[in-house]
């Protein structure tokens, strides 16, 4: 969710690509499921490169090669292309706001579907890992730029504009704090329910103070 970087890769979707494609979809995903499996069995911390690269049957060069830091392993995904696919592939007309609500609700709808409690996981450790959560705020301006420059052409607004700028890294600051509340309150709450209320607030500003 933080970084908006998976969607599934079906069967289908791979026979559509060539060999040297569908191999590096395969060994990214056989590296991250090898990094999951360990994280459940000894814990993140525990959890070194090496044993990475021997689970998923690749060399550690090949592992760093696909994700330059282990951090980077929990969290990049492949959702990135698709929510931009999303927001350009909208109808011109339709106000930005409701766009956005529309593709962060896929987002999450897809992201849940996928693998519920991959998604559990990638989320705690967000919140209660140091190096993963410094490596969240690492890499959330390069996920900025690409989501700036997707709103602008959406929107007609100068991607270089401050207020495009403010906009986008409020919204995914907006939806690092979703991952991270959902995770620190163990996931009691709605994700869907949750993202509305975000984007609530990014759209209509903080509610009335209770009295």
């Amino acid at each position: 969710m933080a970084r908006m970087t998976a969607a599934r890769t079906t069967s289908a979707d791979l026979s559509q690509l060539g060999l040297r494609e569908r191999k590096k979809i395969r060994t990214r995903t056989a590296i991250r499921t090898a990094t999951y499996a360990l994280v459940r069995e000894q814990g993140y911390d525990a959890t070194t490169v090496e044993q990475i690269a021997e689970r998923a049957e690749v060399s550690p060069s090949t592992v760093f090669r696909y994700f330059p830091a282990k951090e980077d392993i929990v969290l990049t995904d492949e959702f990135a292309p698709v929510l931009l696919a999303e927001i350009r592939e909208r109808p011109a007309d339709e106000p930005w706001p409701r766009t956005l609500r529309q593709v962060m609700t896929k987002a999450v709808a897809l992201a849940l579907e996928e693998d519920p409690d991959i998604l559990r996981l990638r989320a705690r450790l967000m919140a209660q890992v140091p190096a993963v959560r410094s490596r969240l705020l690492e890499t959330m301006s390069l996920t900025g730029r690409l989501l700036t420059e997707a709103i602008a052409e959406r929107t007609g607004q100068d991607p270089g504009a401050l207020e495009l700028r403010v906009h986008t890294m409020s919204l995914i600051g907006g939806l690092t704090e979703i991952t991270l509340y959902w995770a620190e309150h163990d996931f009691a709450d709605d994700l869907p329910a949750l993202v509305h209320r975000a984007l609530d607030v990014l759209e209509h500003g903080l509610p009335p103070e209770k009295p």
